[in-house]
């Protein structure tokens, strides 16, 4: 039943030459394997040196922050993708999300340069888009051949207003009462493209109980949809995922359960959401 299998030659007889070729090409790939894991290694013990940490919440009097990064699933993806969150001196708090194209090493190291910078900068006070103008002159002097995108603006807690500007960046997406939408986005071009056009500026006054999430585009882009279909996903979740609700107690679970609903995380780019939760009325000015 069958037939039977054609013997193989012993393995005296066989052609040695071909044997020879096999073995080179399984070391081959069994290198490669291993300078990929390890290209993989350095490169994400880089980013976790410069960033704070991904998974870490801050608690305030008038909010609460949380973040996640989602690093691709593949190690040649991994790229620029950064955020920040940090207090002025006048009591209003930075918050930043931005993207340096390319993946790997170069830009990883493109991205601490841009992040400190702004970072810097951000300590004079200066309104979002006098400190993306800057930033973009940056960019354009020192950074050949750099294009990157963000989204940053200051939240006074006093007025509970966020102020922000954009470089060719995705809007933030605001939730509230059960609703959500993205903000509409003042002009503003991505960086290192041109120094001729400025950045424009918008607010808007969040109430206790808001919840603003800023992203990259790794969140809402994926070769089967363009931003805008992921962006109206990401609403559509926001809003049944109850993201809103009980914000102070379950914010870092809500992401958890956003970043499942859209599909999880992204082979081909790295995630970064950044996401704020208004949680009390602030002090107000007198």
């Amino acid at each position: 039943m069958g037939g039977t299998r054609p013997a193989l030659p012993p393995a005296d007889d066989r052609d040695p030459d071909t044997i020879g070729v096999v073995q080179d090409l399984a070391g081959r790939w069994a290198e490669r394997r291993e300078r990929v894991a390890e290209e993989r290694r350095v490169t994400l013990a880089l980013r976790e040196a410069i960033l704070p940490e991904p998974g870490a919440s801050i608690d305030l009097p008038y909010a609460r922050i949380a973040v996640r990064y989602v690093p691709a699933g593949r190690a040649s993806s991994l790229g620029g993708d950064w955020y920040d969150a940090a207090p002025l001196p006048d009591g209003r708090m930075f918050l930043a999300v931005g993207d340096v194209s390319g993946h790997g090493l170069p830009a990883i190291a493109e991205m601490a340069q841009l992040r400190h910078a702004l970072l810097g900068l951000s300590m004079t006070g200066a309104c979002p888009g006098r400190l993306l103008t800057w930033l973009n002159t940056l960019v354009l002097t020192r950074l050949d051949d750099t294009t990157a995108t963000v989204v940053c603006g200051h939240f006074d807690p006093a007025t509970r207003l966020f102020t922000w500007a954009q470089a060719g960046h995705p809007a933030p997406i605001l939730v509230r009462r059960g609703g959500a939408r993205q903000l509409g986005a003042p002009r503003g071009v991505v960086l290192g493209a041109t120094s001729s056009l400025p950045y424009g500026v918008a607010d808007v006054r969040l109430e206790p109980g808001d919840l603003l999430l800023m992203f990259t585009d790794g969140l809402v882009e994926r070769r089967s949809r363009d931003i805008g279909a992921g962006v109206s996903l990401i609403v559509e979740a926001a809003v049944a995922t109850g993201l809103d609700a009980d914000l102070k107690a379950d914010l870092d679970a809500g992401l958890d359960r956003l970043l499942e609903a859209i599909g999880g995380p992204n082979p081909e780019d790295d995630t970064c959401l950044l996401a704020v939760a208004v949680t009390e009325e602030g002090p107000r000015h007198l």
